[in-house]
């Protein structure tokens, strides 16, 4: 440790110290080289090595001034997070700087602002940064923008959605190890000691009281070639409205399955939301479903295959029935989420499993083909007062930029974009796929509703009550008829609605459409009905824009039918 850095024994000491690293800078400062070529750090280097940290004062003002730009990029390229924690150090660096004497000022303390020179603080920092390694850097200016995926985890109630995506944020750094121990000790306080890492993500306090998701937790993961937004959306049923809002905005669904004996089965039968949760994802326009059987360092499991092998000899046929191709679309791997083994790194418990861990295998997956030139259409999910409207949605297609004018559907107010947050980090831009908070001008908070739309001018969304659609009809008691109503989930709106007409019976089998008109229609019949909203909704037929084109109706808790808008019926004056 440096003397200069210790308290003195007494003020008579301090001087006697100060004079020889007088001396030491002015020979110092005669071996200068003042050639010397300015310092240029590599960025990408993988280590922060603080070896040419130690140059400081010996250098010529110009390389100095460099140095400091360089050491400040340094810095913030390794630890994007602590933003606030460079700033303190620096300040405490200022003071333990000011002790030494004139020797150190006349050298100039602005020089070494931004590095942390002596060794103590370097420790501090360190100590600091106590985070797992895998942190990613921000992305160049000029560096391509990784690929936006958002990801919604579903399934039954305690399957382990929320700890498995506590766990990934752990594993990719997100969340660093200080706060899970907080955490935990929490959790342990509340004799919960199994839900600290669900924390992460259930963010309110009846959630945390619970052990129970209510609204879709969000949450972002960077791998090597992707940016991923978690959406934890609630399993259980009281919640589904929840949940269909937040598969509304998924690219890619995992759907967590508890191996537990006994939990599994409860989950799958027909009240359990495994099944729902997976057909809904599959109306919402999920195309490629991973399922994660967690849960399988329990006891009555042990990481056994045959548990394995028997949840997914039921859970495929099911998938199958409701539209997702075993071979195509849908990927089985055990996991759990508490140890978060298979995670992030295989595991030696599982040797039967030769694929890859969760995360590589979202890092492999094809990358989804998304048209930047379309029309702009984001759905609201929620909205705020934050000095100004905050509005919440995932961009479906086109591309936003600041200052841009738009158009909120289906009340044509015409609005200003004044600021772009993708996954809280400011953008100028935002190109389709990606999960935005947008703050406007020119609309008041009380005005939008979740499932309004926002437009380009150019080019307005549909809207309307009135439309025909093909509905299958999923789960019902008794028949339905002419006069029936139910609530509408469309895109983000949820609206009540009530099926006027019946036009006519599809065969599931040849498509054919009956001659004449039903007048009823009963379960695991697929036929075309006219609906009619309480309210304009904004809507597009499924051939036009399938994100805005595909529904569901729900009655009593229960999703009763899914659907597809053919045709939009126009208003008679």
């Amino acid at each position: 440790m440096d003397s200069r850095d210790t308290a003195p024994d007494s003020w008579e000491q301090e001087d006697e110290v100060e004079a020889p690293s007088d001396a030491q800078l002015q020979s110092a400062f005669t071996a200068l080289n003042v050639n010397a070529k300015p310092f240029v750090p590599n960025i990408n280097a993988p280590e922060f090595v603080p070896a040419f940290f130690q140059r400081g004062p010996s250098e010529d003002p110009e390389a100095g001034g460099n140095d400091t730009g360089a050491t400040m990029e340094v810095s913030e390229t390794l630890a994007p997070v602590e933003n606030g924690e460079t700033e303190m150090n620096t300040e405490e660096s200022w003071e333990q700087k000011e002790e030494p004497g004139e020797a150190e000022c006349r050298s100039g303390p602005y020089r070494n602002m931004g590095s942390a020179e002596d060794p103590q603080q370097e420790e501090m920092m360190e100590e600091e940064e106590e985070m797992p390694l895998p942190k990613v850097a921000p992305a160049l200016p000029d560096a391509p923008k990784k690929e936006h995926v958002n990801v919604v985890f579903i399934g039954h109630v305690d399957a382990g959605k929320s700890t498995i995506g506590g766990q990934i944020m752990y594993l990719t750094g997100m969340v660093d190890k200080r706060t899970l121990e907080k955490y935990e000790r929490e959790a342990k306080e509340k004799n919960r000691e199994t839900w600290y890492l669900s924390w992460a993500l259930d963010t309110n306090q009846e959630e945390r009281d619970k052990g129970k998701t209510v609204e879709v937790g969000r949450a972002y993961f960077e791998t090597e070639k992707k940016h991923f937004t978690i959406l934890d959306a609630p399993g259980h049923k009281s919640f589904v409205p929840n949940m269909i809002g937040g598969a509304s905005q998924a690219d890619l669904a995992v759907l967590v399955i508890s191996a537990r004996k006994g939990e599994f089965e409860t989950g799958f039968e027909k009240g359990g939301q495994t099944r729902e949760h997976a057909m809904l994802a599959k109306t919402a326009g999920v195309k490629h479903l991973i399922v994660l059987i967690n849960k399988m360092d329990d006891p009555t499991v042990n990481w056994s295959l045959d548990r394995y092998e028997e949840c997914k000899e039921k859970l495929v046929p099911f998938l199958k029935k409701v539209g997702f191709n075993p071979k195509k679309d849908i990927h089985f791997m055990p996991c759990s989420g508490l140890t978060g083994a298979n995670l992030k790194e295989p595991t030696e418990l599982c040797p039967w499993y030769t694929g890859l861990p969760f995360i590589p295998h979202l890092d492999s997956l094809p990358n989804f083909n998304r048209s930047s030139d379309g029309p702009v259409r984001l759905p609201i999910v929620d909205k705020y007062k934050d000095m100004g409207t905050v509005i919440l949605g995932k961009l479906e297609s086109g591309s936003i930029s600041k200052a841009q004018q738009l158009v909120m559907m289906p009340n044509r107010h015409i609005v200003e974009v004044l600021s772009l947050l993708s996954d809280d980090v400011e953008t100028d831009d935002a190109s389709p796929g990606e999960n935005l908070k947008l703050r406007l001008k020119g609309i008041e908070e009380e005005e939008i509703l979740p499932g309004f739309i926002l437009c380009n001018a150019e080019n307005l969304c549909h809207t309307g009550r009135t439309f025909d659609a093909q509905i299958v009809i999923i789960e019902h008691k008794s028949i339905i008829c002419p006069g029936y109503n139910a609530v509408l989930h469309i895109h983000t709106c949820i609206e009540e609605v009530q099926i006027t007409a019946l036009i006519c019976l599809v065969d599931k089998k040849t498509g054919e459409k009956s001659k004449t008109r039903p007048r009823f229609v009963k379960q695991d019949q697929v036929c075309i009905a006219r609906l009619r909203t309480a309210g304009t909704i904004c809507l597009e037929t499924f051939k036009d824009f399938p994100q805005m084109g595909r529904f569901t109706l729900r009655d009593e808790g229960k999703t009763i039918a899914i659907g597809k808008v053919l045709k939009l019926v126009p208003e008679k004056d």
